[in-house]
């Protein structure tokens, strides 16, 4: 389930909600990530896009302080992701284990433990504020399923209100949309503008090019390294996208009429599916 940061930081006032500075990961001698630099305000919506292996789950892991680079820092709201319990990080769902017995409320309630502490139950209070969460989410009713009984758009609105209650500030997810019909992928827009009001800062991994330049404040084009930054017009060049996907980028219609990118290249070393 998306991972919690245990100790508390407090913010430093005028801080970057999120800055990534020379960021580079190695795997065996092979580099996932390169020199990757970018600052993120709050309440910002960016797209991550780029081929298979281009080391977008690795970014993840690393803002999330689960993955430590080999080379460069992380700073959130002024701190290392290790000091925040405000980062919720989404994996993608074929990394979960959907057969494990626990409840959608309990999902939720794991997005307290943050606050609670280890070792302390959760009171009144706190499952009020999971079940509050939950009918953002439009979830409620379905508190006592099992979550791997759940649609993936179910699933997905059970992950955010993990994430609300947890009060994160910063989320990270990582192909939430992938496999999700076009009224699933609205519900979940709905939220992440919900999440907008609050101020919230949300990365989100995608392959649906068109999605992420209408539905994005800003897009990241991603290739191990950082191949661009920006409006859909500064970062979708001819010449960029070459640089991300190669010579055999294929861009295929949906069946919505978003344009997907599809590539025959793939990284290799196997650690990075995204």
């Amino acid at each position: 389930m998306a991972t919690l940061i245990s100790r508390l930081a407090a913010h430093q006032p005028g801080a970057a909600a999120l800055e990534v500075s020379g960021v580079t990961v190695r795997y065996n001698g092979v580099r996932a990530l390169d020199d990757v630099s970018f600052q993120l305000t709050r309440g910002e919506r960016i797209a991550v896009v780029g081929p298979n292996g281009a080391g977008k789950s690795t970014l993840f892991q690393v803002i999330a302080g689960v993955l430590h680079p080999t080379q460069g820092e992380v700073k959130v709201y002024g701190h290392s992701p290790g000091g925040h319990i405000c980062i919720a990080y989404v994996p993608q769902r074929s990394q979960v284990d959907w057969t494990f017995p626990v409840s959608v409320a309990d999902v939720v309630m794991m997005g307290r433990i943050g606050k609670l502490g280890l070792f302390h139950w959760p009171k009144r209070r706190d499952w009020d504020h999971a079940h509050a969460c939950l009918e953002i989410v439009d979830m409620a009713d379905l508190a006592d399923r099992q979550i791997g009984e759940l649609s993936g758009g179910q699933q997905q609105r059970v992950f955010i209100a993990r994430a609300l209650a947890q009060e994160a500030e910063l989320m990270l997810m990582d192909e939430p949309l992938t496999g999700l019909d076009t009224p699933s992928q609205e519900g979940i827009f709905g939220i992440l503008d919900e999440l907008r009001g609050r101020d919230v800062t949300v990365m989100l991994a995608t392959h649906d090019l068109n999605l992420a330049a209408e539905r994005f404040d800003r897009l990241m084009l991603l290739n191990h390294r950082l191949v661009g930054i920006g409006q859909p017009d500064q970062v979708f060049t001819q010449e960029q996208l070459v640089q991300a996907y190669g010579g055999h980028m294929h861009l295929i219609e949906t069946d919505d009429g978003g344009v997907m990118a599809l590539s025959d290249t793939c990284c290799g070393h196997g650690h990075d599916p995204q």
